[in-house]
């Protein structure tokens, strides 16, 4: 091996691979020698493990291998690319993003191209800790098996599953199964893209109209600050890297809320970072009553997503994130079962809100909303925005 290239095989058609390589050339060798190319990003895992400034370059090679051999609809090769995963050399771990990038897409190639009989194979050891690459992988690939809505009724996975759970992943606490206000998550609909003017938003959503009654509210509404809360909260976006730190505040009001007075008066008058400013600047505020599944959508996507320069976080942890900020909104403990929390979301009012300010970029992304607790005296407001500027 020469500056971080592997060779697979002998004879005529041996060929040095490295960082450059073309993906098609690698997917050709995943078909036709896949036992060849496996041992070659082994060598690379063993001869770079002792090459800290080699390692960086080192994974990305590894990466493309890979995501071939998980690309090539192969009961061996699915094996191969986990195996390879479980091998990394622990410098390369001490890299967590990167290493987390690789293990989450891997999982989702694998169940995006491989059969699931061919997949269950993957789970016939039950781990016995979480300290595992290949746990890690596997834990991802029945996140996103959930997604999908497959793998529910089998045996080996539920096993596998039941095991992560006893050992305390955070994944294994997500339903196996989508549920139904997530039926929207992952899938891209013509139209249904980010809204960026207030015609997209009005077109999409019923608008609320100002009141006088909803501005006093606003003016008497009071800070209640929680810090848990509000890491919770903002979680899909800081681990989705947007370019802006989020800002969720908690309110408390002084009486119960008139439902029509849920709108963008009450906003205006909230000590808000995101609207400082707002009615100096061309275009007026504006918001739109929404739903709980358009809400948790929205979380997903951040995270799934990724911002312009951020780190998608792939199926399986977007949907953790997105859950675990739709509890903190909702002010929910962490014990309470999903689908009484979903149950719990239909209660609540849900609004979408968008203002001009310097706060918001108007760029790529900006996403706001605010809930009111059923009892309508607690008001919850989550803002985001960003950029690739």
């Amino acid at each position: 091996m020469n500056d971080l290239q592997a060779t697979p095989g002998d004879g005529a058609h041996r060929r040095p691979f490295g960082d450059g390589s073309d993906p098609a050339e690698l997917r050709l060798l995943a078909e036709t020698r896949p036992v060849e190319l496996r041992e070659a990003a082994e060598r690379l895992c063993r001869d770079a493990a002792d090459d800290s400034s080699a390692g960086s370059a080192a994974a990305r090679i590894v990466g493309r291998v890979v995501d071939a051999l998980a690309q090539t609809r192969s009961r061996d090769c699915a094996a191969f690319a986990v195996d390879i995963i479980g091998r990394l050399p622990p410098a390369w771990a001490a890299r967590r993003e990167e290493g987390d990038r690789l293990r989450r897409s891997v999982a989702a190639r694998l169940v995006e191209v491989q059969q699931l009989r061919d997949l269950e194979t993957l789970f016939a050891r039950l781990p016995d800790d979480l300290r595992s690459p290949s746990a890690e992988v596997l834990a991802c690939v029945l996140g996103e098996l959930a997604l999908i809505g497959a793998g529910r009724d089998s045996p080996v996975l539920d096993a596998y599953a039941e095991r992560l759970r006893e050992l305390g992943h955070p994944l294994a606490r997500l339903p196996r199964n989508r549920l139904d206000i997530e039926h929207r998550l992952t899938r891209r609909v013509r139209g249904l893209g980010p809204v960026r003017t207030t015609e997209q938003l009005r077109s999409r959503f019923p608008q609320v109209p100002p009141t006088e009654s909803g501005a006093a509210a606003g003016r008497t509404a009071t800070r209640m600050p929680d810090a848990a809360r509000a890491r919770a909260a903002i979680e899909p976006f800081t681990v989705g890297g947007w370019a802006r730190g989020p800002e969720v505040r908690f309110f408390g009001l002084t009486s119960p809320l008139d439902p029509d007075d849920f709108n963008i008066s009450l906003i205006r008058e909230l000590p808000l970072e995101c609207m400082k400013g707002e009615g100096t600047r061309r275009g007026g505020a504006v918001a739109c009553r929404t739903a709980p599944d358009d809400v948790l959508n929205a979380l997903f996507t951040a995270a799934y997503a990724g911002g312009v320069n951020g780190r998608a976080q792939g199926g399986a942890y977007a949907r953790l994130h997105a859950w675990n900020s739709l509890y903190a909104l909702l002010g929910l403990a962490a014990d309470v079962p999903f689908h009484e929390a979903a149950g719990r979301a239909l209660d609540h009012r849900w609004m979408r809100f968008m203002a001009f300010t310097d706060w918001f970029h108007h760029d790529t992304t900006d996403e706001a909303f605010a809930v009111l607790d059923p009892t309508r005296t607690r008001v919850t407001v989550l803002a985001a925005t960003d950029t690739d500027v």
